[in-house]
């Protein structure tokens, strides 16, 4: 996908923004009889909807779908929507999002350029609450993520059973777009592995600190198979 004519007045530094899916995975945990992403949801496939909302960021410059290689499935669920599936997902999500940054840089992104890197099955993502990130964080020297303050007490478990209550004071649930540069991600990347679950903490372990832009419960990932009801409800409450 071309980038998008620039837009001064939504980035005064004149870096781009880009919205980075990860979609290679399959979602073994969901149930599902396929690739989770591509599940209907309120007669939409999970994933039309996540890219339905990212399409209608203004300020993004481009959306980028990371896929499986042999993803067969994309371009027919994701029909009239504004985005480019890019066949190079890797066997973690790390990866997958490793080699989504090769694919825009190699592609005229730069590495001062900023990248939003947003689940797919979180498909009742909002674009008000994308603009909150990219207002947060525009001006901000390491970038930021979504997250959600913990409200509930949260125990340890070992074998079945309690084994601590864990504080849960100043503790927050990660969620996504994650935003960060380019270049300092895909560096990150490059030197913690394959191991990290999400951008933030590949920055944490370079040393920089994210920040935390409150977000909403609505925004949940898509995981369990009771998870498809609860979003199923929540997308026909908004229509």
């Amino acid at each position: 996908m071309p980038p998008k004519p620039s837009s001064p007045p939504h980035a005064p530094t004149g870096a781009s923004l880009y919205a980075l899916v990860p979609a290679a995975g399959v979602g073994e945990r969901s149930g599902a009889r396929g690739p989770k992403q591509y599940e209907p949801i309120a007669g939409r496939p999970l994933i039309a909807h996540t890219l339905a909302a990212l399409g209608a960021v203004e300020r993004l410059d481009g959306i980028v779908v990371v896929l499986a290689a042999d993803d067969a499935d994309f371009e027919r669920h994701a029909a009239g929507l504004d985005c480019r599936g890019v066949r190079c997902g890797g066997a973690t999500r790390a990866q997958t999002v490793r080699n989504g940054l090769a694919e825009l840089l190699a592609h005229g992104a730069r590495r001062e350029d900023w990248v939003l890197v947003h689940d797919a099955a979180r498909c009742l993502i909002r674009p008000e609450w994308v603009d909150a990130l990219i207002d947060a964080c525009l001006a901000d020297p390491v970038g930021g993520v979504l997250a959600l303050p913990l409200a509930d007490t949260l125990k340890a478990e070992h074998d079945g059973r309690v084994a601590a209550t864990i504080d849960r004071h100043a503790k927050w649930q990660a969620q996504t777009p994650q935003m960060f540069r380019i270049g300092a991600l895909a560096d990150a990347l490059d030197k913690v592995g394959a191991a990290v679950t999400d951008e933030a903490s590949a920055i944490e372990a370079v040393g920089g600190a994210p920040r935390l832009v409150p977000a909403s419960l609505e925004n949940f990932k898509v995981t369990w198979p009771a998870d498809f009801a609860l979003a199923e409800r929540l997308l026909r409450s908004r229509a």
